[in-house]
């Protein structure tokens, strides 16, 4: 017979909701007034559990330490599989067209044809070492696909294509973690593969893709790292653990924490402007650590682990600088880079090492004034403010040759995001605030974080110096942005007053469901539409001009 306090059945499809998931246990189910007492004290035998030692682990603790179950689920997987080969479709398919360069990829895949060749960029002109204001990470990468493609476009546009795709499966992962819903994990992997903005440039030899990748591996990898630390807790508390005697845990080494280091190490090893990202990860870190602590009952949970979680961050920040370094080999084992005997050819001591270090500084000082310089002005380029907009995109590719069938043709290959999804951000980040607020639900704050990461810093010197700024430098908060809609798709489609009763479905959940249901495919018709400009398929002038939305803006 089961205790009448103990979890019903209904109870238990309870907890696994959306609104009430993980979100809600990390927070409690009570207000911070009572949230000591009910860390100690059990409401009754039921909600309690003894550990080895005799102590009893409340069961709001268990609640607020759970973590995704970390058993194998194959509907999540089928569905993961199945919209990373869509959006691989999507990305591959005629990714060698249009042939020739497009906009920055002048550049680039040039550079990484080059490295092959001599370790490092080439000036070809003065055979000699190239001076380019990029780390080499993201140019080796294109070289993955020059080597079995060679100089062509195929070539070039190879590993951009595939970083598109790992991104979607990725993503795919990260929504299941922070949802516990397939449907919900469904759908952000098919915004993402859906959305023009990640397509284009999945299918064009840049950089932004890369770090867009990277950035969110990073996220993910810190994920994992909150459920470690947590499970962590939730193990030594049932092992008769008394956080109130030894606030700190026994040591445990926070693998998935140094592997974001890895991982943001390689995202700084595309561009710099990764690091805008740094503070607000690491401050995201301490907090979920101390809310980690403050659930298993440690008094004073932010000063208790401090020196602990500082002493890793720095250990992850070490990593982040070796990779950063292991980035610039080809610079290093090479006598022709550029600035690589900077002192040496000035009449200084260059001893080995730091010689080469100090050159290397002197190489990012002057790429550095380069960037804090850059205002020259271009056609297409735009404001933090327009990105979400969609105010002003960027043309990569145009062409008016004929094939049409008709008098006057046109073909471009337009960057601009799915309009219906990307004007659905600002609603989003506007609702989703409101519950990380209302709702102390980490999840939506965790994405909050991603976007303000992502965005604010790029108004900053907006306002500061007027730098030459384009749209394509929002790819880092792309996944972001798209979490706050799936937030908030998840919020009307399983409202807390809502829940599921046997098989029947309420009525709001049933309203809830065709809502979103209507938006995703919306969505879907949204980039068929726009897909012929994703791609630079060649078309009637006036089929392209009527998809101009923005006129003049959009030219």
């Amino acid at each position: 017979m089961r205790h009448p306090k103990s979890p019903s059945h209904d109870e238990t499809r309870r907890r696994r909701a959306y609104v009430l998931s993980d979100g809600a246990y990390d927070r409690g189910v009570t207000t911070a007034a009572t949230a000591e007492t009910e860390l100690t004290t059990p409401d009754s035998p039921a909600e309690a559990e003894s550990t080895p030692g005799g102590r009893v682990i409340p069961e709001v603790v268990r609640r607020r330490l759970s973590t995704l179950d970390r058993s194998f689920d194959p509907y999540s997987w089928l569905v993961t599989v199945v919209i990373t080969v869509i959006a691989g479709i999507l990305r591959f398919a005629g990714v060698d067209k249009p042939k020739g360069y497009i906009f920055d990829e002048v550049y680039y895949p040039t550079d990484a044809w080059d490295m092959l060749q001599h370790g490092v960029e080439w000036d070809e002109k003065n055979n000699g070492a190239a001076y380019v204001v990029h780390p080499p990470l993201g140019k080796w990468l294109i070289a993955l696909g020059e080597i079995p493609f060679g100089n062509t476009e195929m070539g070039w546009r190879f590993s951009t294509a595939v970083a598109g795709t790992l991104m979607v499966l990725i993503f795919i992962r990260v929504a299941y973690r922070l949802f516990h819903s397939v449907v919900l994990a469904g759908i952000a992997g098919l915004l993402m593969a859906l959305d023009g903005f990640q397509l284009v440039l999945s299918r064009t030899s840049l950089l932004d893709i890369f770090i867009g990748l990277f950035i969110l591996m990073t996220f993910a990898a810190l994920v994992l790292d909150r459920d470690h630390y947590r499970r962590s807790w939730q193990r030594a508390l049932e092992r008769g653990f008394d956080p109130s005697a030894t606030p700190h845990l026994p040591r445990i080494i926070p693998w998935w924490l140094l592997a974001s280091g890895v991982a943001f190490g390689m995202a700084c090893s595309v561009k710099w402007s990764a690091l805008f990202f740094a503070p607000f990860f690491a401050g995201m870190v301490l907090v979920w650590r101390a809310q980690a602590r403050r659930s298993a009952g440690v008094r004073g949970p932010i000063i208790a682990g401090i020196l602990g979680d500082l002493g890793w961050l720095i250990l992850t920040f070490g990593l982040v600088i070796a990779v950063y370094l292991a980035s610039w080999t080809g610079w290093f084992v090479t006598d022709n880079g550029y600035f690589r005997h900077y002192r040496a050819d000035n009449g200084w001591s260059e001893p080995p090492v730091i010689g080469a270090l100090q050159n290397l500084a002197h190489y990012h000082s002057e790429a550095f004034n380069f960037h804090t310089g850059l205002t020259q002005k271009h056609t297409y380029q735009s404001w933090p403010w327009q990105w979400l907009l969609l105010g002003r995109p960027v043309a990569f590719y145009w062409s008016s040759a004929a094939g049409c069938g008709a008098a006057s043709c046109a073909a471009e290959i337009l960057l601009v995001g799915t309009p219906i999804l990307w004007w659905s951000f600002l609603p989003a980040l506007g609702v989703m605030a409101w519950f990380g607020v209302a709702r102390r639900d980490w999840r939506a704050n965790a994405i909050m974080t991603g976007v303000v990461a992502g965005l604010l810093p790029w108004f900053y010197f907006a306002v500061k110096d007027g730098r030459t700024m384009f749209a394509f430098y929002a790819m880092p908060a792309l996944p972001f942005l798209i979490l706050a809609v799936v937030y908030v798709l998840g919020a009307i489609m399983t409202p807390a007053s809502g829940m599921t009763s046997g098989t029947a479905r309420t009525d709001r959940q049933l309203v809830g469901t065709v809502v979103v249901s209507t938006y995703v495919i919306l969505v879907a018709l949204c980039f068929a539409y726009f897909h012929p400009i994703f791609v630079g398929t060649i078309m009637p002038y006036d089929d392209w001009s009527v998809r101009m939305w923005l006129g003049g803006r959009w030219i």
